[in-house]
C-alpha cells in the first residue's frame, strides 16, 4: 500500500484494524517489563494491523460508586513504553493521553516534550469534578495542541453508551472533529443496537450539515470470565441482559464472546457499508490472563478476514461525493 496510518485515516478509504495494549504496572519489576515488552513485540510484528493503539489508565472512582473489580495501579506511562520498547516496531503507533490529572502549563509541556508521538488520542477527565479540580477540560487540551503541536494526528473517544443515556454524541463526534480530531475510537461495544444508533445519528447529522463522517473504530474484546464481564460491566460497558445471561452460562464464555464480537463486527459493517462510512475495529484484552490475551489474538485474525471481505468504497467514490450524493433528493 505505502500509505501512512495519517494518510489512511484522511482518506477514509481503508477499514482501519487496530490492536491495542495497556502497559505493565509501574510496579512491575524492570525485568519483568522487558520480558513482557518483548513477548507483545514479537506478537505485534506478526499481524497485519494498520497501527498500535497504547492505552494510558486513568482512576475514574469519581465516575462512579461502585467497587472496582480489579484494583486499580497505575501503569508505565504509554509514551515512555513504546519509546523504550517499541522503537524496533514498524507498526504505527497511537498513543492514549490521559488529561485527567493535567492542568494546562502540564499538558503543553507534554505536547512539546512528546513531538516523536505521531498520533494520539486524547481522554478526557471521567467526572466534572476532575476537571474543577484541574481547570482543565478536554477542550482545552485539543486548543493547546493545535497551538503546540499542529502536525499530532488526534483521535477521539466515543461511547456508544453515552448516547443511550445523552442522545447527543453524534454531536460529540462533530465538535470533536472541529476541535481537530480526524478518527475516533469507541470504548468496547458488545451492544450492536446503541452502536447502530450513534452511527444512524452521525450519519443523518453529517449529512444535514454538509459534512464528511470521520472513520469510526469500534472496540472488541472477548470475555473469558464472569469476573471480566462484571469488569466490564464496571467500565461502563454495556452488556444487554440477555447476552450476559447466556454468556454467564455458557459452557465456553470465551468462544461464546467471540462469536458475539464478530456478530457485532459483522453488523456494524453490513450497516455502515450501505451508508458508505467508513469504519474500522480495534481489538484488545481488557483480562491480563493468557487465555483472553490468546482469544484477542484469534478475535484479530478473524476480524481482518472479515474485514477483507466487506464491500469497499471504490476510490473515486470519495466520502466527500458520498455526502453530496446522499443530500440529493430521492423519490
Amino acid at each position: 500500500m505505502g500509505h501512512t496510518l495519517a494518510d489512511k485515516i484522511k482518506s477514509g478509504h481503508s477499514r482501519l484494524v487496530f490492536y491495542s495494549l495497556t502497559p505493565p504496572k509501574i510496579t512491575t519489576n524492570q525485568d519483568r517489563i522487558a520480558e513482557i515488552a518483548q513477548a507483545q513485540a514479537e506478537r505485534i510484528s506478526a499481524l497485519d494491523i494498520d497501527g498500535l493503539i497504547l492505552y494510558d489508565i486513568q482512576d475514574e472512582a469519581t465516575r462512579t460508586e461502585q467497587e472496582r473489580t480489579f484494583a486499580f495501579i497505575p501503569t508505565v506511562l504509554p509514551e515512555q513504553y513504546s519509546r523504550d520498547y517499541f522503537h524496533q516496531l514498524k507498526v504505527p503507533r497511537i498513543i492514549y493521553k490521559s488529561i485527567a490529572n493535567l492542568n494546562a502549563a502540564q499538558f503543553q509541556q507534554w505536547l512539546t516534550d512528546n513531538t516523536d508521538i505521531q498520533h494520539s488520542v486524547f481522554v478526557g477527565a471521567s467526572s466534572q469534578q476532575q476537571i474543577e479540580q484541574t481547570n482543565f477540560s478536554l477542550l482545552d487540551a485539543y486548543a493547546l495542541r493545535q497551538q503546540y503541536a499542529p502536525s499530532l494526528v488526534i483521535g477521539g473517544v466515543t461511547i456508544p453508551e453515552r448516547h443511550a443515556k445523552k442522545g447527543d454524541e453524534h454531536i460529540r463526534l462533530t465538535s470533536k472533529m472541529e476541535q481537530g480530531c480526524s478518527f475516533f475510537v469507541s470504548q468496547c461495544v458488545y451492544n450492536v443496537n446503541d452502536t447502530k444508533d450513534v452511527l444512524a445519528d452521525y450519519y443523518y447529522h453529517s449529512r444535514e450539515t454538509s459534512q464528511t463522517p470521520a472513520p469510526i473504530v469500534f472496540t472488541l474484546a472477548p470475555c473469558g470470565s464472569l469476573k471480566t464481564l462484571q469488569f466490564m460491566e464496571w467500565l461502563g460497558i454495556k452488556v444487554p441482559k440477555w447476552l450476559y445471561n447466556d454468556l454467564k452460562h455458557s459452557k465456553d464464555i470465551l468462544q461464546a464472546s467471540i462469536d458475539t464480537c464478530l456478530n457485532v463486527a459483522s453488523e456494524l459493517l453490513e450497516y455502515a457499508d450501505k451508508k458508505n462510512m467508513s469504519i474500522g475495529f480495534n481489538i484488545e484484552s481488557i483480562s491480563i490472563k493468557k487465555d483472553e490475551i490468546s482469544a484477542s489474538i484469534d478475535l484479530l485474525d478473524q476480524v481482518l478476514k472479515l474485514s477483507k471481505q466487506s464491500f469497499k468504497m471504490a476510490p473515486e467514490r470519495s466520502l466527500g461525493k458520498v455526502v453530496e450524493e446522499v443530500r440529493m433528493p430521492h423519490y
